[in-house]
């Protein structure tokens, strides 16, 4: 059968270059709801190139794994979502459909080392095509419409849960650190010279204390209140100690869990501009989430700055369009920032 592609998530990917052979370092973490790498490397497809593959990946992928579908897609700024059923037993699953970029490799090795203990269950992986099958879970159920301290001790508790050692397929956060040190190393128009120089000094104290290889923790590093959804309410019923939530679209990185915090900062934004201090309201999130998840409240404040910082250097090379994210970004990092 013939999907049709949404014509929304055909403007989100139509246009973008191709993101191959860039590392992580190229984004600090997707800030700006999804964006990735701007692609300056040979590799990968381009956006509009993939868009023409699209409709025969998912019926390949429909006829590979025995699906049929089952409602209306859904999408975020990289990824085509399909509620299916199996034809066999007619399960609902959902089938996740990713525009190559470099976040995107190792997904499906993040979930499989999770086992569904803490994230969405990984049913089959199709990693050349950047394809997945997934238990389906409670798309109109996540943390946003949770109060902000109920939600913050939830992903905390999702910290906890998903840790474990990671292995070597993954990129590591200490790879990552000399490539900022680069970004931060030159003036960036729009960012205060001050606040690189500090980011420069937390990776100094930050570094010797990340391990790497064997002490390195999996890391789900965009784990934000809309990536926890609950499951659906007929597997509650059957739940074998998974938890009211589940985190679904990791971009798993080798490193620590006090990198994880941020999203959780920058997110939510309308209710940190109602705050009455905009800077208690953001340090509480990220204190609940370090109590909750028994991290280093110092180490998660620097980390917090430092991605702040850099999502802020990553929107100045996107001009005008760019500055309200970006200024909003140091808004945050100064909330942060060493007095």
């Amino acid at each position: 059968m013939t999907v049709p592609i949404p014509a929304s998530f055909r403007a989100e990917i139509a246009g973008r270059a191709p993101d191959g052979a860039v590392g992580p370092c190229e984004n600090s973490g997707s800030a700006a709801g999804g964006a990735v790498s701007s692609g300056r490397a040979a590799g990968g497809v381009s956006g509009d190139d993939w868009l023409v593959r699209l409709p025969r990946l998912l019926d390949e992928r429909l006829d590979a794994w025995d699906l049929v579908v089952d409602g209306e897609p859904w999408h975020g700024a990289c990824a085509l979502v399909l509620p299916v059923r199996r034809i066999a037993d007619h399960h609902r699953l959902v089938l996740k459909v990713t525009w190559p970029h470099v976040e995107a490799r190792t997904e499906h090795l993040a979930l499989r080392a999770w086992g569904g203990r803490g994230a969405v269950s990984l049913k089959a992986a199709h990693p050349a095509g950047f394809a997945l099958l997934l238990e389906r879970l409670d798309g109109d159920h996540d943390l946003e419409d949770v109060g902000i301290l109920d939600a913050c001790e939830a992903l905390g508790d999702l910290f906890r849960r998903l840790d474990r050692p990671a292995t070597p397929q993954f990129d590591t956060l200490a790879g990552q650190i000399p490539c900022w040190r680069g970004k931060l190393s030159a003036p960036v128009p729009g960012v205060p010279r001050r606040l690189l120089q500090q980011t420069l000094s937390h990776l100094d104290d930050l570094a010797p204390g990340l391990a790497d290889g064997a002490g390195a923790r999996l890391v789900h590093t965009d784990l934000h209140f809309m990536n926890a959804l609950a499951p659906l309410a007929e597997d509650r019923e059957h739940d074998l100690g998974r938890g009211d939530w589940l985190a679904i679209d990791p971009k798993p990185l080798a490193g620590e869990w006090a990198y994880a915090v941020a999203p959780a900062v920058w997110n939510r934004a309308e209710e940190t501009a109602r705050a009455h201090s905009a800077t208690v309201h953001v340090r509480m999130r990220a204190d609940i989430i370090a109590d909750v998840a028994g991290l280093d409240p110092d180490r998660v404040r620097m980390w917090t700055f430092a991605r702040l910082v850099l999502n802020a250097v990553d929107a100045s090379d996107h001009g005008d369009a760019a500055t309200p994210f970006r200024t909003r970004m140091i808004a945050l990092a100064k909330a942060f920032a060493v007095s």
